[in-house]
Order: structure tokens, then sequence, then C-alpha cells
């Protein structure tokens, strides 16, 4: 593996997926006292994953109670038929999934022209090679390391391998994106998973499932920025 060598400190994206969905407000609040950087907002359809999540109205709501980046993550067909209302909403990073992208470049300039950052998600089974021509264009690539749909899977070891190359070829390339990964994130392997050359991390149970929620995100900042959580 090798070490992530990025200047600015790794990034922590809680995932709601995982909250107390009767208190997102404040269990947001927490999240941001306690020094995350995103709240990771999974968009299902029941369609592309075999789960309904949240949707626009959600995403409204929450923006009154959080200053939090807002990183959606639309897990869902047809995501050129949503960007409008997402970006209106409150988004702040709009990610779709290439395997439900029809015309990955149209998607793309759609969410620039809306003035929002842009990601593009692979599922496990996808090839990263499969992202390369899109990654002069985006801001982030974002890499499954479970099945996309639901929250609480173990982590998929091989995702770190595939990390590991993706931050090569954005290295040997001179690309400025950033590499985050989701899925099965916990204090036992996010050290691993930033030395595979990811920067931003999603984590769900491993926070909202916490008996103290401020602590844990306080030990996962610690453990990704090598004690540093400022």
């Amino acid at each position: 593996m090798i070490n992530n060598k990025n200047t600015q400190i790794n990034k922590l994206a809680v995932s709601i997926l995982a909250a107390d969905f009767s208190q997102l407000g404040n269990e947001l609040r927490i999240a941001e006292r306690a020094g995350a950087h995103y709240a990771h907002i999974d968009v299902m359809d029941g369609v592309f994953v075999p789960n309904i999540s949240v949707g626009i109205p959600v995403l409204q709501s929450l923006r009154r109670h959080s200053n939090l980046v807002f990183d959606v993550h639309l897990m869902i067909q047809h995501p050129e038929n949503y960007i409008a209302a997402f970006a209106e909403a409150g988004a702040d990073i709009i990610t779709f999934h290439l395997e439900a992208a029809k015309d990955p470049y149209s998607i793309i300039n759609t969410i620039k022209l809306h003035g929002k950052k842009t990601g593009i998600s692979i599922n496990p089974a996808t090839p990263i090679e499969a992202l390369f021509e899109y990654l002069p264009m985006v801001d982030m690539a974002l890499l499954m390391s479970v099945e996309p749909g639901f929250g609480g899977q173990h982590f998929k070891l091989e995702a770190l391998t595939r990390a590991n190359n993706l931050r090569k070829h954005i290295n040997t390339n001179k690309l400025t994106v950033d590499i985050q990964m989701d899925g099965g994130i916990t204090h036992a392997n996010a050290a691993d998973v930033v030395n595979a050359g990811v920067n931003i991390l999603v984590t769900g149970t491993a926070v909202f499932g916490a008996n103290d929620k401020t602590k844990a995100i306080k030990q996962l900042l610690a453990l990704i920025n090598g004690g540093n959580t400022q």
C-alpha cells in the first residue's frame, strides 16, 4: 500500500443512514460540534439499490440545522432528472453512480452548471479503470467498500487495493481528485483506508451506533490524521 501524501487534512463524512431519524437535526449538530466535516446523505430509490431512504424534503429540512458540507450520494436510476432539485435543496456535493448513468459527461456538466462539486461513484464489482476518463472533470471519486443499499455491512478488504490503485493513477496523472470510500469503515480499519490513499472517509454505524458519538468522532479524526484533529 502507498501512504496518502495529501497535505490537506483527511476528512470525515458521517452517514445519516445510521442516525436516529427522529433526531436527525440533533444528530448532525453533535457531529458538527465534534469536528466532522461532511454529512453524507444517501439517496436510494428502491430500484438502483434494494432500499429506499431520504429525498429532497429531508435534505431541505436538514439544511436549516447544519453548516456541514452536504455530501449527497445518489444511489438512483436516472440521476440526471434530480440534479437541479438536490442542488436547490442545499447539496454541496452531488455524487452519481457510473452504473446508473447513460451519459456521465452530461450529468457532470449539469452538476457543474448548478455550481456544485461533482462526485462519481462505482460499486465493488466495477473496475476502477471505468472511472479514469472522467477523473479530470470531477472533484471526487467514491469507491463503495460494500454493496450499496444498506448500512452496517462488513468492509470488503479488496477495497483497499482498489483505492491504492486509484490513488496511483491520480498521482501519476497529477490530478486533483479526492478519493472517498463508503461502507463498513470503523475505528479498526480507518487508518488502513487512509494508508490506501483515501482522504474522505464515510462512516455511519461507527459514529451513530456509539454510546458517545462525540468521542467516536474525535477518535476517528485522530486515527485518520495521525493524532491531529484540526
